[in-house]
């Protein structure tokens, strides 16, 4: 990965995040626990096309950990933050899982500033997440996590990783050794309670809180391509569909086989269909009076669940295609044209 890790300071804090290439802009957001490093296996192949920017979130990786707002608006203006200091007034969005709720936010915040969003394995398309998700938000979870991410916890865990893998990997199916990696990384005490304050203020005992089904119809002009994998455990590969509903116009590909790290599962694949979707597609313009024309019909998608469904297992989409399915851009039915 060429792209060194660089520092900046914004509102006092330390930002870190790397930044290579050259050419349109394209901005790279990750999801929880995680940090800018999960973009590795597509990272220095998107930059020779594009200025690829990867910050860790705050509260991840190597940016400052404080006590502070983890909620995705939060995370949407720190984004902003960062790209007016970089100076870039106008970018392409890639958010991968809590960074797909990030950059939905930050497209709903600030739509003048996004010419295209890319949604991998989204959060905020309905209540559904791994039950360790719902338990982190429980009372009780910040000593339970702080005892399960001992040292001696820990190197039992590292040790069994082969066999956890080999025996189903904990319900993570192909992401298994991957996110007992991420585990590691709440040792930290900064960490362990930056991960608590996101999930709280994105999930409860029921699932995921946030959500962007009722927002969905405002995007009808800007371009925005949804990618799943079939076998993804941490948010239900249902989600992918709704995403693909939920946003008028917009392209799916999913990925056969893989879990909820598509961009690691066919890196290759990955970088052909972002550099696909931006050749093929015109930056979004935005248009205050369209906005407020689209406001004013509020007219939501018909067919989806409601803003915060019940604690319902997440009904699967039919798509069965192979490995190089794509479904074309469909209006959603009963959304507001801009």
């Amino acid at each position: 990965m060429n792209g060194e890790t660089q520092f900046i300071e914004v509102h006092g804090y330390r930002r870190a995040f790397r930044m290579a290439g050259t050419g349109p802009p394209l901005l790279l957001i990750h999801g929880i626990t995680d940090s800018s490093g999960t973009w590795a296996p597509v990272f220095d192949a998107l930059a020779e096309y594009y200025t690829v920017i990867a910050p860790d979130l705050l509260g991840h990786g190597e940016s400052d950990k404080p006590r502070g707002d983890y909620a995705v608006a939060a995370y949407a203006n720190g984004m902003r933050d960062l790209l007016s200091v970089l100076g870039i007034d106008r970018i392409t969005v890639v958010g991968h899982s809590l960074g797909g709720g990030v950059a939905m936010q930050f497209a709903y915040q600030f739509p003048e500033k996004v010419e295209r969003i890319a949604l991998v394995c989204p959060a905020g398309m309905g209540a559904g997440v791994h039950p360790a998700f719902r338990l982190a938000t429980l009372a009780g979870a910040g000593p339970a996590l702080m005892a399960l991410t001992s040292w001696p916890v820990r190197t039992a865990v590292t040790a069994a990783v082969p066999i956890v893998t080999a025996l189903g990997g904990l319900g993570l199916g192909p992401d298994a050794e991957y996110v007992l990696r991420l585990y590691g990384h709440l040792a930290e005490p900064g960490a362990r309670n930056a991960f608590l304050r996101t999930i709280r203020a994105a999930a409860d005992r029921r699932g995921q809180t946030i959500t962007m089904l009722d927002r969905g119809y405002l995007a009808a002009h800007l371009p925005t391509l949804v990618i799943g994998g079939t076998r993804d455990t941490v948010i239900p590969s249902g989600h992918a569909g709704r995403a693909h509903r939920a946003f008028p116009g917009s392209r799916i590909e999913i990925f056969a086989g893989a879990g909820h790290f598509p961009h690691h599962f066919d890196p290759d694949r990955f970088v052909k269909l972002i550099r696909a979707f931006i050749e093929e597609t015109d930056a979004a313009v935005f248009d205050p009076l369209r906005w407020q024309r689209t406001l004013r019909r509020g007219l939501p998608i018909v067919g989806l669940p409601s803003p915060l469904p019940s604690d319902e297992p997440a009904p699967s989409v039919p798509l069965t295609a192979g490995p190089t399915q794509t479904v074309e851009p469909a209006q959603a039915a009963g959304s507001a044209p801009a």
